[in-house]
């Protein structure tokens, strides 16, 4: 069950507005672009479902889970934390993981303080690494008693949201292809919800080498808005 006061807090935490700086990150989708590989709404709606269901949504849905299943657990934490901080597949996508994470944990503790992310914070620290950003709100919401199921849905439709909001500014596309890039999502994301519960919690890894690749071919790209 979700409760209001949960879903209002899912929805504060994984909104646009909170301080994360989601808005700047574009998971090599400006390469994508620019090599021609997404140029109008429905290609924009198939590239995002890849990354969710074979790539970071995949990984990053594992790893949200294990966070939310280890919350309790500072060693099964850590341990996610540095599997986490290991699986990218290239340095811009670490940044956006590190930076968002980093970021995110920061805004909680400073606005909903719990000890278990005051200790989680203290070690990372103390090991000079940042927050991942699925493992920082995985173990956000296990913290603050926030059922696993609604707030994995939450984290991938905020990924996916976001990821089309980059498409809808670089292709360009208008607002209401955007919506419909979006809402075409659904499926997909609640696909990835069920097969993350369901997949043993040592499946972890993502299989999308082309956005690996245009990731890494970002990192150069002479003309840049985003910072992956």
């Amino acid at each position: 069950m979700l409760t209001d006061r949960s879903l209002l807090r899912l929805m504060t935490w994984l909104s646009p507005g909170f301080p994360v700086g989601a808005f700047t990150y574009s998971h090599g989708l400006e390469y994508a672009v620019e090599e021609g590989l997404v140029g109008d709404g429905e290609a924009l709606r198939a590239w995002v479902e890849g990354i969710v269901t074979f790539g970071a949504g995949r990984l990053d849905a594992a790893l949200f889970r294990r966070a939310w299943e280890a919350a309790d657990d500072a060693a099964a934490l850590d341990d996610a934390s540095e599997l986490a901080h290991c699986l990218r597949g290239s340095s811009e996508l670490a940044l956006e993981s590190s930076a968002q994470g980093a970021a995110f944990l920061r805004a909680v503790r400073d606005t909903w303080p719990h000890p278990v992310l005051d200790a989680w914070a203290a070690r990372l620290d103390a090991a000079g690494r940042p927050a991942p950003y699925a493992v920082a709100v995985g173990a956000t919401a296990a913290a603050q008693g926030i059922a696993l199921r609604p707030a994995l849905g939450a984290f991938l439709h905020a990924f996916a949201a976001n990821l089309v909001s980059a498409g809808v500014r670089l292709v360009p596309l208008g607002q209401t292809a955007g919506q419909r890039a979006l809402a075409a999502l659904e499926p997909a994301i609640l696909d990835a919800v069920d097969a993350a519960l369901a997949a043993d919690p040592e499946d972890l890894g993502a299989a999308a080498p082309v956005v690996d690749w245009c990731s890494i071919r970002h990192e150069t790209q002479y003309t840049r808005l985003f910072r992956s």
